[in-house]
């Protein structure tokens, strides 16, 4: 009787113990989150570096917006097929050599000598960048019930703000020591030790170690894609799957509204550093300090934007209300940069600065809406054609605010451009977007 009544007592204590979930999910945010500022931080070096640049060979604004623009070039037309080998070979493989490839492209920036090579080089890092994203929403797919999806969303993208934030200074302080070859080469030795740690840590739902059968259970009923990897050997790619993603009005809504976040964004990532010293008389080293703080409040704005979503979900509102108004009021929010171009005060001006970009990281918590709208066979592939409409401002921002400073020797007229391009984004997702709810494939054929 004593053997029972022991055991009877222990039972309830075990029970609890096997109930307790791992949090393993959250190992693969934060590899996300590393990933995306390493990945950000190759692509915008060549903003600190800019000015440099420019002095050191010569070349005027409209030529600097080409080398600035040349990333987006390869990166934008890569996406589609990007997103298809994501689906097709998994993030793990194809995210870990696309981490390698593009740290090499940064690395080898540093020995450029003429305008050709850097151009040519600016192309295989946009090149070698494009699996980044796609694989990216796929993973927050694969790891995340959809009530947790859109922080998790705004966490890895505030590794785009936050990893700027802290670097910015850092680069600048590399670009008065050393000068500006230096920048390339160390950005780009911390990409190469960073796959390291992707390859030796990441692993899907369904084979990784870390993650427990409670944890499994609670991602999989909440929405989790994790046995999406068992039919991947099947997944052909045909141009039908591609034609599908465009044949729905809420997809058309939300690449018209990427395009118009990337927008703003390409400034920042592009322009604002020439902006703060060719414009406002700045030196390198106030430059990277005042320069920083947009960039945090940019990672405050998309870690808001993305609790805000989903804690409107948690208290039951619909995904319409809870994804679309953070974008929206976001959207808006950053059509405030045109005020900048009214002011002389430096202060006001990283005020102004810091409001639109905080606006514009609040609005990018778009890539939930692909997580929760892209057919479940195709959620590479639609984060791949997402990505590609927003990265066509990429190669758009940067020429057009090229052409812009050259031509009238202000950035008055850039600030107008990017603000109206941003009031375009907010009305598509007020009047083009429709029910936020995921679409089903019904003929593959079709």
């Amino acid at each position: 009787m004593s053997y029972q009544l022991e055991t009877q007592k222990e039972r309830p204590i075990q029970q609890v113990k096997r109930k307790k979930r791992s949090r393993a999910r959250f190992t693969i945010l934060a590899l996300l989150f590393v990933g995306t500022a390493i990945n950000y931080l190759d692509r915008t070096n060549m903003a600190v570096a800019a000015s440099s640049i420019q002095d050191d060979l010569e070349l005027n604004a409209a030529t600097m917006g080409l080398i600035l623009s040349a990333f987006g070039w390869t990166y934008a037309f890569m996406q589609i097929p990007g997103g298809w080998f994501i689906d097709r070979f998994g993030p793990r493989l194809i995210y870990g050599l696309s981490l390698i490839l593009f740290s090499c492209f940064t690395l080898a920036q540093g020995f450029a000598k003429n305008f050709g090579t850097l151009f040519g080089l600016r192309l295989g890092l946009g090149l070698s960048e494009s699996p980044a994203f796609p694989a990216n929403s796929r993973v927050v797919a694969s790891w995340f019930p959809q009530r947790e999806r859109a922080l998790a969303t705004g966490v890895y993208t505030a590794g785009e703000y936050v990893g700027l934030a802290l670097a910015t200074p850092f680069l600048f302080w590399l670009l008065s020591s050393f000068g500006w070859h230096s920048i390339f080469i160390v950005t780009g030795v911390i990409g190469l030790l960073f796959a390291i740690v992707w390859f030796k840590v990441y692993r899907e739902p369904s084979q990784s170690r870390r993650i427990n059968e409670e944890e499994m259970k609670y991602i999989e009923e909440g929405g989790a894609l994790v046995k999406i990897e068992k039919d991947k050997e099947s997944h052909k790619m045909k141009w039908s799957d591609i034609q599908h993603l465009f044949k729905y009005r809420q997809f058309i809504g939300m690449y018209l509204g990427q395009f118009s976040i990337a927008s703003t964004l390409y400034f920042f990532l592009t322009w604002f550093p020439t902006y703060l010293t060719q414009e406002k008389g700045m030196t390198f080293l106030k430059a990277g300090f005042m320069g920083s703080f947009p960039y945090i409040a940019a990672g405050i704005g998309v870690l808001l934007g993305g609790y805000w979503s989903d804690k409107m979900v948690k208290r039951g509102l619909s995904l319409n209300i809870a994804r679309k108004t953070p974008v929206i009021i976001g959207l808006l929010g950053s059509c405030s940069i045109v005020l900048a171009n009214y002011t002389e005060s430096i202060g006001l001006v990283i005020t102004i600065m810091s409001i639109a970009f905080f606006a514009q990281g609040m609005s990018n918590i778009t890539w939930t809406l692909v997580s929760d709208m892209a057919p479940k066979e195709l959620v590479g592939l639609a984060g791949g054609v997402f990505n590609f409409a927003a990265n066509l401002a990429a190669i758009v921002t940067p020429i057009v605010i090229g052409v812009i400073v050259s031509k009238t020797a202000s950035f008055n007229g850039a600030l107008i451009f990017v603000s109206a391009v941003a009031l375009v984004g907010a009305l598509s997702y007020i009047f083009i977007i429709g029910d936020v709810k995921r679409v089903e494939i019904v003929d593959n054929k079709k």
